[in-house]
């Protein structure tokens, strides 16, 4: 850590016209996915034009791909993106429902590391599309002082649309600051033990407060096209192996928890089964109470409030479901912020004792 006098913002052996220096601390970024600044039709064509652009989430050629997107779907999508947004709004904040949770979950993340660490550490949060963006966030960081940074995407499972995407900002960021600090990034967690635990407790509670044991629990995950798989992506595998350890530990028979994918986009193959479809064939199976839940975020959001909760909600109604029951997200669950602090704790060994 660099030798500043307590109090003068001065380096010890250095002469008086020396810059003032900040007493060296550590940053942590938390990064999630991102909000549109509004659910009006220019705020959310901002943040999709900026979202559907990313080369990691559609890596069409911009030739074929930006005419579309530009004139055809940014002239429609905001209206209808912008209607479910305002179904889920946080109204009495004016923002989302992921910034209002990835809030509380960076505050319950920065007392429980102020515990450990006292001031040293100073724990944050971006957004990889819309606001706050990493560049602003690492700026902070490093105008308080942080000559090191710790990067964690809250992403249990590594995909190159969300991990990957949110790295290169990361990166990028850094290549604006004069003095770079040293940086790290989090990798995916998707088998850390207090992860699962923390799944298992939400499913505990979940099942608790229910008069019937639902006949089956769906995992639905964010999907991709089956074709990043092929080229190497490990995001299914990843989510197929969360999902076997969450039926593990909650001490399930095999077929008790069922594996499928939403957000479905295009024409491409995506990865199967998918949920919408998956759920209808179950009520017609005969199975009319199911649960569901999605493990791979980190906080709700447009996915799983509107998506899961509105459109396949009524695939399983329409097909003669009766008991549609949604787990929610981990959130800022207590066991879920012991389980992220634990991660960076593991992830900030020789930077801090």
């Amino acid at each position: 850590m660099t030798d500043v006098m307590p109090g003068t913002g001065r380096l010890s052996h250095a002469p008086l016209d020396h810059p003032r220096v900040k007493r060296a601390k550590i940053g942590v970024l938390l990064a999630n996915l991102g909000t549109p600044d509004g659910y009006d039709y220019w705020s959310m064509r901002r943040y999709l034009n900026e979202f559907l652009s990313d080369k990691r989430v559609v890596d069409i050629s911009d030739w074929i791909w930006q005419p579309l997107l530009q004139l055809i779907i940014l002239t429609k999508r905001p209206f209808t993106s912008g209607a479910n947004y305002k179904l889920i709004w946080n109204h009495d904040k004016n923002e989302s429902p992921l910034l209002t949770i990835t809030k509380d979950q960076t505050a319950g993340i920065a007392a429980a590391l102020e515990q450990v660490f006292g001031e040293t550490v100073i724990v944050d949060f971006a957004m990889r599309y819309g606001n706050p963006t990493t560049e602003s966030k690492v700026r902070k960081l490093v105008d308080a002082g942080c000559e090191k940074i710790l990067f964690f995407p809250l992403y249990p499972h590594y995909a190159g649309a969300t991990s990957a995407t949110a790295n290169d900002s990361f990166f990028k960021a850094l290549t604006k600051e004069k003095r770079q600090p040293a940086a790290r990034v989090v990798a995916e967690y998707f088998e850390h033990p207090m992860y699962i635990d923390a799944l298992a407790q939400s499913v505990e509670r979940a099942y608790a407060g229910l008069d019937h044991r639902p006949d089956v629990l769906v995992t639905s995950y964010h999907g991709m096209p089956k074709r990043y798989l092929m080229e190497g992506d490990p995001y299914h595998c990843q989510c197929a192996k969360t999902s076997r350890l969450l039926r593990e530990r909650l001490g399930w028979e095999k077929g008790a928890i069922d594996l499928t994918f939403q957000s479905v986009f295009g024409r491409e193959e995506w990865l199967k089964p998918y949920t919408v479809e998956h759920v209808a064939e179950l009520a017609k199976a005969g199975k009319k109470n199911i649960a569901i839940m999605a493990p791979a975020f980190s906080a709700d959001c447009i996915e799983t409030l509107e998506e899961i909760n509105g459109e396949i909600r009524e695939s399983f109604m329409h097909a003669g479901g009766e008991v549609f029951t949604y787990i929610p997200c981990l959130n800022d669950e207590a066991a879920h912020i012991a389980a992220l602090v634990q991660v960076i704790r593991d992830n900030l060994q020789g930077w801090i004792s």
